[in-house]
């Protein structure tokens, strides 16, 4: 008898690539990890890994094994969810992986109104980078995410179906005294004080790369994983910044301006393909479409698509 939990690990170690990444994930000791993965082997009678000094590897076995476990949990996790269903509105739990803009914006709205029409259905919700989200989505962390498709760092596979929520334009935010009428050329900005998201997160990659195309090397002074702070460090007139028109939050007092060169972003929802149908999954993403019922900022030329 396979064991459900074992074989969500292997799976993770297929998508995550090492035993301390798996370990994190599942936050457990790389030790405890590497007993269960050896547990699994001795019930399968299996060689399922291969150890070249300190790092393991998936054998054929292996891999074989952790691409099919994705598939058994996916259809025993929907197999649950319909015997508690049956007959009945969707109900279970829904993981929900978004960006932080995302998450105030679209999500705890979609939230807020499905606890309201559907007390019975649970929605995890859990704020993942783009650079996280797509491995929580394919290890089975997370059933829905909230990413963008243009983070080229991190391209979007042919394992996945992908629904468009919206257009977002990418703005520069000054000072509250810092008013100016037309788009932003950035080149005019090069001696500026530069506020930045962590190393390799969308933000920073794109951030990086407008600045560099504009002909010079951003000086970073901070780097906030939050966007609020990001906004309260400009607010107090310490840098600049630029971000996507949903992280703008009208609470803090700055200008936006449009780039002289536009940028936007495609906000998408994206499940696993070929995982289970589950009707709380189709629910949530039908929620998550209806965001044009959102108040968005006037400042803000945010688009959204039917």
């Amino acid at each position: 008898m396979l064991n459900p939990w074992r074989l969500r690990l292997l799976s993770q170690l297929d998508s995550l690539g090492t035993v301390r990444a798996v370990a994190q994930a599942a936050h457990l000791s790389a030790s405890s990890v590497s007993q269960q993965l050896a547990v699994l082997e001795a019930e399968t009678r299996t060689q399922l890994l291969e150890r070249t000094g300190r790092r393991v590897r998936l054998t054929p076995a292996g891999l074989m094994l952790a691409r099919r476990a994705r598939a058994i949990l996916d259809q025993m996790d929907s197999v649950e969810v319909e015997l508690r269903g049956l007959g009945e509105e969707p109900v279970g739990l829904v993981r929900l992986g978004a960006f932080q803009s995302a998450i105030h914006s679209l999500c705890v709205p979609a939230v807020m109104r499905l606890a309201q029409t559907h007390p019975h259905l649970d929605v995890e919700l859990v704020e993942l980078e783009p650079h996280e989200s797509m491995p929580a989505l394919r290890v089975g962390d997370a059933d829905i995410i909230i990413t963008t498709t243009d983070f080229v760092e991190h391209p979007l596979g042919s394992d996945v179906d992908i629904v468009p929520l919206a257009t977002d334009p990418i703005v520069l935010v000054l000072p509250p005294d810092r008013a100016v009428r037309g788009p932003a050329d950035l080149a005019a900005y090069a001696d500026e004080p530069w506020a930045f998201d962590m190393p390799k997160s969308y933000m920073a990659n794109l951030a990086t790369r407008l600045c560099r195309e504009s002909g010079f090397e951003p000086r970073v002074v901070c780097r906030f994983s939050n966007y609020l702070m990001t906004l309260q460090h400009v607010e107090a007139g310490l840098s600049i910044t630029l971000l996507p028109g949903l992280a703008v939050d009208p609470r803090y007092r700055v200008v936006t301006r449009a780039l002289a060169n536009p940028v936007t972003r495609t906000i998408t929802a994206v499940v696993r393909r070929g995982a289970p149908p589950r009707a709380a999954v189709n629910l949530v993403l039908e929620e998550l479409r209806r965001i044009r019922e959102l108040s968005v900022d006037p400042r803000l030329s945010t688009t959204f698509e039917a």
